[in-house]
């Protein structure tokens, strides 16, 4: 595990429970960011369906509005603390403890992966590698949903809900991330910057994208 990794494990593992109970309505205060969501299912619905991880799960909110919008969604994060709070809040829901760098999954397994607010805590030099990743559990023609703060300088924190963390977030250039998702070869259909909305202080960014489709023309359906 990197330093990072290990880094965000025990910060997020320290702060679940006051994280989860701060942050509780944050995806329902935000109409917006909800039509992401809708708009990124429906798109994995109309391809046929299949498997959907949402990596960096935290307490599963976004989880549960997947499935609730009829995906067939596992939840992964690093942190136990979290996973363990995902499975008490949503006991029907499967989640499981992963690190995004090296996640246990075949490959193509995936139709589609969500990372909401997730590869924030990833050091921006080492983010090729993520998607690389990403997209190898994803089939051909499997659906990505990114979304980030925009910005260039990250945020460090040495407190939080009182306890002592070293955590960092990194704010994204949606450029650069549009960039490195096509070097990973993915194709992006949708970028959108939105300005801050409530306690945010910065824009917020959502890329959907697709893996490039390998199969021969003909075994394609047209969408």
């Amino acid at each position: 595990m990197s330093d990072f990794e290990r880094a965000t494990k025990a910060g997020y593992d320290a702060i679940a429970e006051r994280y989860a109970e701060h942050f509780s309505g944050e995806l329902w205060g935000k109409e917006s960011d909800r039509d992401v969501l809708v708009a990124y299912a429906e798109g994995v619905r109309a391809a046929g369906g299949g498997k959907v991880a949402d990596v960096g799960s935290g307490p599963g909110r976004v989880t549960a509005f997947l499935h609730e919008l009829g995906l067939d969604v596992h939840g992964i994060d690093l942190s136990s603390a979290m996973v363990a709070l995902a499975r008490r809040e949503h006991p029907h829901l499967r989640f499981e403890q992963g690190s995004m760098m090296a996640l246990d999954l075949a490959d193509g397994a995936l139709a589609g992966l969500v990372a909401w607010y997730s590869i924030i805590h990833v050091v921006p030099d080492r983010l090729p590698e993520v998607f690389a990743e990403f997209g190898r559990v994803l089939a051909p023609g499997g659906r990505l949903l990114l979304a980030f703060q925009v910005g260039n300088e990250p945020l460090h924190f040495d407190e939080a809900f009182g306890h002592r963390v070293d955590l960092d977030f990194h704010r994204l250039d949606p450029e650069r991330v549009t960039g490195l998702l096509a070097a990973a070869g993915f194709r992006v259909r949708t970028r959108l910057v939105r300005p801050p909305v409530g306690r945010e202080s910065t824009h917020q960014a959502f890329i959907a994208a697709r893996k490039h489709d390998e199969r021969p023309a003909a075994q394609r359906l047209t969408r």
